[in-house]
């Protein structure tokens, strides 16, 4: 940009900018409020200090919720202070100056720019650390939430074994109707089942219980071998069958990769999980643009309505955008769209939307 940014550009940036994070911390500090009013009663029944509720709990609670509502506030924010700008004529002002429509978008976008950068690193770095501390507190000083029981599960394991159970309890590590299948060399050599399995998390070794083993020769007679106890490793933990969103928001981005890899690896039917959090993490510091854009478009013009209409036209598409991010997971768990699409897909309706308001914006 020729000659960097101007008086004006730092203008409407710091205004971008402080009216952001001003909405933004009063809308946590009011999620706080409830979320004290919520847990007072675990806290106070289960002795939690209240060092560990403000530094452990809520401090790494502070940036969970403002990368969340990020997209809806950089809209708000947009409407808010750029309708004001319109309706004390600032914006004529500054068009009427020589200034076109176009140029006056550059400190909009480095603003988007930067909260781009902030949310892309809170995604990316902050908030995995911040979630494992705070999921660490909430085990030890709130009510525990009733978990599902995982049901029919099958794992591919390294050398071409296969894992099946009926049923997994997560309150007592154990896994029921166990099979180990061995179908390595292209055939089946072996078959373990097991009324039960239970993982020491100590030691990493499955304990089976009243199990039987069919060993296959090459014309598929079989010799059978059984018993009460037997103690197995396998390529398999305990947070493998009750691993779920909370859990996967823990885990850094390679941690994450790493994880993808595996389930994808062993056929995990819960690798969606990872895929959504996985393009979620890219997918929302990107929305920044798109929904600075379209606020941009809606309150640089003067309306009848004047900033009631603009803010209760962004609120509805804001509204709209997250509701339409949460549904889009839904076509991943349905296998109706891989994740790389599916969640990507509100970013690429509203820049539709976006591009349509932009250019019919200065007409």
């Amino acid at each position: 940009m020729k000659g960097g940014l101007k008086r004006l550009d730092w203008y409407i940036i710091r205004k971008f900018m402080t009216t952001f994070f001003m909405s933004l911390l009063l809308i946590v500090g009011i999620i706080i409020i409830f979320d004290v009013s919520e847990k007072i009663e675990d806290f106070v029944r289960k002795e939690a200090p209240l060092k560990e509720i403000v530094v452990d709990y809520y401090l790494n609670f502070v940036p969970y919720f403002m990368n969340m509502y990020s997209p809806m506030f950089v809209f708000l924010t947009v409407i808010f202070f750029t309708s004001k700008m319109t309706s004390d004529s600032e914006v004529i002002a500054i068009l009427s100056s020589g200034i076109s429509f176009h140029r006056l978008v550059v400190p909009y976008i480095v603003s988007a720019g930067i909260i781009a950068m902030l949310s892309l690193g809170l995604g990316l770095w902050v908030i995995p650390k911040a979630n494992a501390t705070r999921v660490e507190f909430e085990q030890k000083y709130v009510s525990i939430r009733k978990v599902k029981l995982g049901r029919d599960m099958h794992y591919k394991l390294e050398n071409d074994h296969f894992v099946y159970i009926e049923s997994f309890s997560p309150y007592n590590n154990t896994a029921y109707n166990f099979t180990l299948e061995d179908l390595s060399s292209g055939r089946l050599r072996s078959k373990l089942t097991a009324e039960s399995a239970q993982y020491d998390t100590i030691s990493g070794v499955w304990k089976l219980r009243n199990w039987f083993i069919r060993d296959y020769d090459e014309g598929l007679n079989d010799h059978i071998r059984s018993g009460k106890r037997l103690d197995t490793t396998l390529s398999l933990t305990n947070e493998d069958f009750v691993r779920n969103r909370y859990t996967i928001q823990r885990l850094n981005e390679k941690e994450l990769d790493q994880l993808i890899d595996t389930q994808i690896q062993r056929g995990d039917s819960s690798v969606k999980e990872a895929l959504i959090e996985k393009n979620n993490r890219f997918s929302l510091p990107f929305s920044a643009f798109i929904l600075t854009i379209i606020g941009y478009a809606l309150s640089t013009k003067k309306k009848r309505g004047g900033m009631g209409w603009n803010l209760a036209a962004g609120t509805a598409l804001g509204f709209s955008y997250i509701l339409f991010m949460q549904f889009s997971e839904m076509f991943v768990f349905t296998d109706t769209l891989p994740a790389s699409i599916a969640i990507w897909l509100p970013n690429y309706l509203y820049a539709i939307i976006a591009a349509v308001l932009y250019i019919k914006a200065p007409k």
